[in-house]
């Protein structure tokens, strides 16, 4: 783990080199226990793929404590036993039908492989929630298989719908609100995944995992999709 100055009440903690499972769910414990420990110190935090940046309260505390609570705090992380209970599984139900699968023939053709191949390929994965940005609640998740795998578009749409489901690379994620966007999108979910009325913006957090299961036009319709 490195900690690593930025501005005179800024610093961001590496969690790992790597951009896979296990760290995310470090820098999701870490982030927990920062939140738990360091209190009225920490004055913002943003955990993603492999790291996590703190503003801290320079009227609480300085670069010198800050830095040793933190090398104390998070010295076992890998081993805290908030590791085990920090990701749950949800489950998301997406309908890949052909009015919502605005680029399913483009993934089709780059990938070798039949809407159905691809479309199972997709729902095998159990995905990790490795960060939280572009718009309020879009959630990059990964990985998605290489045999899926495909580049962004090279010219994004101005208009991407709510609740599309797209793959950019091996990454792959929902867009919560209307929004241009350039991923590749196969398919769409019913589910609002974006609040402002709620405490908790998004139902899905940092380390997370997500498991995305094919449904049909009745039930995408029943569940209060639109196409």
């Amino acid at each position: 783990m490195k900690i690593q100055p930025l501005t005179e009440d800024s610093l961001i903690v590496y969690v790992g080199d790597e951009i896979e499972r296990e760290v995310a769910q470090q820098v999701s414990v870490a982030t927990q226990l920062i939140r738990q420990n360091l209190g009225d110190r920490v004055i913002d935090i943003i955990p993603s793929y492999n790291s996590i940046h703190l503003t801290y309260n320079l009227c609480k505390t300085n670069f010198f404590e800050f830095h040793a609570l933190l090398r104390q705090l998070l010295a076992n992380v890998e081993q805290h036993s908030v590791l085990v209970e920090s990701s749950k599984i949800i489950e998301i139900p997406v309908y890949y039908g052909p009015e919502v699968a605005l680029d399913m023939p483009i993934i089709e053709q780059h990938t070798h492989r039949s809407a159905e191949e691809v479309i199972d390929i997709h729902c095998s994965e159990l995905y990790t929630v490795y960060a939280i940005g572009f718009s309020p609640g879009f959630a990059y998740l990964g990985n998605t298989d290489k045999q899926i795998a495909i580049p962004r578009k090279t010219t994004p749409r101005t208009r991407v719908p709510a609740g599309s489901l797209g793959i950019a690379d091996t990454q792959t994620a929902i867009y919560p609100s209307e929004s241009p966007g350039g991923w590749q999108i196969l398919g769409r979910t019913p589910l609002n995944l974006v609040d402002f009325q709620q405490d908790s913006l998004t139902p899905v957090n940092m380390g997370d995992l997500v498991k995305f299961v094919a449904i049909d036009k009745q039930a995408f319709l029943s569940l209060g999709g639109t196409l």
